[in-house]
C-alpha cells in the first residue's frame, strides 16, 4: 500500500510539474485569438499587466458545509494561502523548419523574453544551453526537443532555415540550434520549439511591447482556480481572457485523475487480502485453543472476556505486520528513489523512471486505516468463541 500510494502520488506530481513548468499555471490572451495563424497581440504596457505581480492573498466567500452538504445563502470569508508568484510574457506562431539534410518539419515556435524563468527548462536540457534573451540584439538561437532533433538529424551548433507565413508571404529566417531539451511529454515535444520572442515579434510586425500572451505562476496550486477567476473578473478588461492550464489541457489532467481510481482499487484489494488472511489466522488460533477456551469458561470467564484475549493477540500481530510493512515499503521506496530500479516507457508515461513521493499524511492514514479496519473485521470470527461450550471443549479438546 505504501509503495502504491507513493508511486501514484509521485507520478501525478511529476507529470503535473512538467506540464506547469513548460506552460505556466494561467494563460492570459486576447479573447479573439481562436488560432495561432492570425493572432491579435496584447499590450504588456497596459495597467493590468503591472498589477498582476502585486496580487497576494485573496479574500473570497466559501459556502458553509454541514455533513458534506452546502448550506444555501450561508458563506464564510476565507483567504487563499498565496497569490501570484511571477509572470512572464510569450508569443506563439507556427513555422516550418528546413534542415541541411533537406528534412523539414512543421512546428510551433514559442518565443520567450528576458523575464522568462529558466529553472524548469534547464532541468529538461539534455545538450547545449538555453537561448540568449538578455542581449541587446535579437537572438537567432533556437531550442528544439530531442524528438525533433532525431527526426531532423540535427545537433547543437547546426544551422536551419525557418519559414514563417505572414499575409500570404513567406518569411525565411536562419537560426542556430543552441540547445536540445526533453520534457518527456512526447506529444508536445514533437510540436514545439523555443526561440527569442523578439524574433517572432519581428515576423508578426509587432512592437516591442506587444506579446502573444502572459503566463502567470501562482504560489499554491490549490488556489489556482480562485486566482484565475480573481484575475479574470477583477483585473482584466473585457477583451482579455484568462484560462488555467487544467482547462486548456483537460484531457491530461482527466487522465491523471483516473489514477486515483486505480489507487483506490489497488488499496481496496490489498485491504481485502489482509482481512481474509487475518480472519483465517484468527480462526486457526481459536480452533487451536479450544481446550483453553473451555477451561477459561469453566472458571467463570465470560464470552467477551475470552474474545478480548484473541482480539488483543490479533492486534499484536497486526501491529507487528504494519511495522514490518512500513520498514519494507519505505526501504523499497528509498531504493527506487535513489537508484531508479523500475523504469517506464517515456513515450507512454511521459517519464522514464517510476517516481516516488512519500507523504507523511498518506503514510499515517494507511497505517491507521489498516489497523482499524482489520480489527473491526476481526470481531466477527471471535463470535466462534460463543459457540464453544466448556463441556464439549474439555471432553474433545
Amino acid at each position: 500500500m505504501i509503495i502504491t500510494t507513493a508511486m501514484i502520488t509521485g507520478f501525478k506530481k511529476e507529470i503535473t510539474n512538467k506540464i506547469f513548468g513548460f506552460w505556466g499555471h494561467i494563460h492570459i490572451t486576447d479573447s479573439s485569438n481562436s488560432t495561432n495563424f492570425d493572432q491579435r497581440p496584447i499590450d504588456r504596457n497596459d495597467e493590468y499587466y503591472h498589477t498582476l505581480q502585486d496580487i497576494e492573498t485573496i479574500e473570497y466567500q466559501s459556502p458553509d458545509n454541514v455533513m458534506g452538504q452546502e448550506v444555501e445563502d450561508h458563506y464564510t470569508t476565507e483567504m487563499t494561502s498565496g497569490g501570484v508568484k511571477y509572470v512572464q510574457v510569450y508569443a506563439m506562431i507556427p513555422g516550418i523548419i528546413t534542415a541541411k539534410a533537406r528534412n523539414f518539419e512543421g512546428i510551433m515556435f514559442k518565443g520567450v523574453g528576458d523575464d522568462y524563468h529558466w529553472e524548469v527548462m534547464k532541468d529538461f536540457l539534455v545538450d547545449g544551453r538555453v537561448i540568449d534573451t538578455q542581449s541587446d540584439s535579437v537572438s537567432n538561437d533556437i531550442m528544439i526537443s530531442k524528438v525533433t532533433s532525431k527526426r531532423l538529424k540535427m545537433n547543437v551548433g547546426d544551422l536551419m532555415i525557418v519559414s514563417f507565413f505572414k499575409d500570404r508571404k513567406q518569411l525565411r529566417k536562419r537560426m542556430e540550434v543552441v540547445g536540445i531539451y526533453n520534457s518527456g511529454l512526447d506529444e508536445y515535444d514533437r510540436k514545439f520549439a523555443m526561440t527569442d520572442i523578439r524574433k517572432l515579434q519581428d515576423v508578426m510586425g509587432w512592437q516591442s511591447n506587444q506579446v502573444g500572451g502572459i503566463e502567470v505562476f501562482v504560489d499554491n496550486l490549490e488556489d489556482l482556480d480562485l486566482v484565475s477567476d480573481y484575475i479574470y473578473y477583477d483585473h482584466l478588461p473585457p477583451s482579455i481572457y484568462s484560462q488555467t492550464i487544467r482547462e486548456k489541457f483537460s484531457s491530461i489532467f482527466d487522465w491523471l485523475e483516473l489514477q486515483d481510481i486505480n489507487e483506490l482499487v489497488i488499496l481496496g484489494l490489498m485491504i481485502i487480502v489482509a482481512i481474509i488472511n487475518m480472519i483465517t489466522a484468527l480462526l486457526i488460533l481459536i480452533l487451536d485453543r479450544t481446550k483453553m477456551i473451555g477451561t477459561l469458561k469453566a472458571l467463570g470467564a465470560s464470552n467477551w472476556a475470552v474474545r478480548k484475549i484473541f482480539l488483543y493477540y490479533a492486534a499484536y500481530i497486526v501491529l507487528w505486520g504494519i511495522l514490518l510493512g512500513n520498514v519494507l515499503g519505505l526501504s523499497i521506496c528509498w531504493l527506487q528513489k535513489k537508484f531508479g530500479i523500475i523504469e517506464l516507457d517515456e513515450a507512454s508515461y511521459y517519464i522514464s523512471v517510476a517516481p516516488i513521493d512519500v507523504q507523511g499524511s498518506n503514510l499515517l492514514l494507511i497505517n491507521v486505516a489498516c489497523f482499524v479496519i482489520t480489527l473491526i473485521f476481526l470481531v466477527l470470527p471471535t463470535y466462534l468463541v460463543t459457540r464453544i461450550t466448556p463441556i464439549k471443549a474439555l471432553r474433545f479438546g
